[in-house]
């Protein structure tokens, strides 16, 4: 029976979360110190591709909990060899509560995570108290949280989840924009739900001086 091949290597394109040192310096995956942004659950990295393509002064960091996914956005970093691109594989939730240093990010971005459907799943979602407190901790002061979904509750939860966190600022949400081609998405889940018609809920909030 023939062997399957090794996983091709995309380091420092994509790296496992257990491989990298406690407490972690996120600005030492990348070529140049400069302005973090983080997308948490950033799938096949459409958002981290695009992003730190436009905005070469900007490092862009994808955490991604399936490796599959995380490793496919990073080939395209690699073959690109985009310096200021990267994706860890891992809990985005441990990577955030344990590795990152207070005020190491400007924004955070969370694209259509997963929405749990059934109601005894929903203790699993992303978005909770402990979550919010792990961005807080995290973002400088003026950073931003950015975040969207498809799903109604899911968004309505979110709303009631920020309303009561005083050191987060409402603001207002971006406007939906007609995409110039069909990479032109903040996700491909983005663009997979408005081809079909979907509406899409944004959010986005400042985080206030400590």
């Amino acid at each position: 029976m023939a062997q399957l091949a090794p996983p091709v290597d995309l380091r420092p394109y994509f790296i496992s979360l257990d491989e990298l040192p406690l407490p972690l310096d996120p600005q030492e995956l990348f070529v140049a110190r400069q302005p973090l942004e983080i997308d948490v659950g950033c799938g096949r990295g459409l958002f981290v591709h695009n992003a730190s393509t436009s905005t070469p002064e900007v490092n862009f960091l994808g955490l991604e909990l399936d490796f599959k996914e995380g490793r496919r956005g990073a080939m395209r970093l690699k073959k690109k060899e985009q310096p200021n691109a990267r994706v860890i594989g891992g809990d985005a939730k441990k990577a955030l509560s344990q590795y990152f240093p207070e005020a190491c990010a400007e924004k955070v971005h969370v694209y259509f995570p997963d929405p749990w459907w059934k109601n005894k799943h929903h203790k699993r979602r992303l978005f909770t108290p402990d979550f919010v407190e792990m961005v807080l901790k995290i973002l400088v002061d003026g950073g931003e949280l950015h975040l969207w979904t498809d799903v109604t509750d899911y968004w309505e939860m979110v709303r009631e989840t920020m309303q009561p966190v005083t050191l987060f600022e409402e603001l207002e949400p971006p406007a939906e924009r007609e995409p110039e081609h069909d990479l032109d998405y903040q996700t491909s889940f983005e663009r997979k739900k408005r081809q079909s018609g979907w509406p899409i809920y944004r959010g986005r909030w400042k985080r206030a001086v400590r």
